[in-house]
């Protein structure tokens, strides 16, 4: 019996069975994993997504977005009224590339050369916050945290040493943490500035039980460096 060389859609640049390979033709073209990044947290517009990647041009992004919906990791769909809008999302697969994600950031943050201040997307800093949390240091704690990142609201909510975080309204939040750029509570989470010096000179803005928001923001932590 004659074995298949090429199942569809699955050895176009390897012609390798390995699951990885396939996974590198999907989602290995520049861009198109980090466009999946930033559909993690829920539906995007076009438009937001070239927010939140800002050196992407429009011709590439509408083409990443063409190959992630004919490999089946996202599909378009229109907003009914009284906001009609075309919008992508991710498919049970595709959220399903979430410790993918995860697993990819921790690794490469365990290089020296790994610079946490350089720019981030706010879907990007809520995602690492699910990677770098410590879940032993989280399991005695329970905190519904808020976050205003340049106008995009993340509500995360630890208990049982799980971080669970949604985009939507923070309202119900017990404490607010408001930045106008994720970098700037990527430094407070990651490299270590005082939470002083960001309220002072980098317009970071803590509302609500401040106590319970540093002590949140002492759960995270990069692993140390291996290269």
């Amino acid at each position: 019996m004659k074995l298949q060389k090429e199942t569809k859609g699955h050895g176009k640049w390897y012609d390798d069975a390995c699951g990885t390979a396939f996974a590198m033709e999907l989602l290995g073209e520049r861009w198109a994993l980090l466009v999946v990044r930033e559909l993690m947290l829920g539906p995007r517009r076009f438009s937001d997504l070239r927010a939140s990647l800002p050196g992407i041009s429009a011709k590439v992004l509408t083409e990443r977005l063409g190959s992630l919906e004919d490999a089946g990791v996202l599909v378009r769909r229109r907003l009914p009224s009284p906001a009609p809008a075309q919008v992508y999302e991710l498919t049970s697969w595709g959220y399903a590339a979430e410790p993918l994600i995860q697993e990819l950031g921790r690794w490469a943050a365990m290089s020296s050369r790994h610079d946490p201040t350089l720019p981030l997307s706010a879907v990007s800093l809520m995602l690492s916050m699910r990677t770098m949390f410590d879940p032993a240091k989280a399991a005695a704690m329970s905190a519904t945290i808020g976050f205003d990142i340049a106008g995009e609201r993340f509500l995360a909510r630890l208990a049982d040493g799980e971080l669970p975080i949604e985009r939507g309204a923070i309202d119900a939040a017990r404490a607010i943490i408001r930045a106008p750029a994720a970098p700037v509570v990527a430094g407070l989470l990651y490299a270590g500035i005082a939470v002083g010096a960001l309220e002072a000179e980098g317009g970071l803005v803590i509302e609500g039980d401040r106590n319970l928001a540093l002590a949140f923001v002492d759960l995270f932590e990069l692993p140390p460096p291996l290269a």
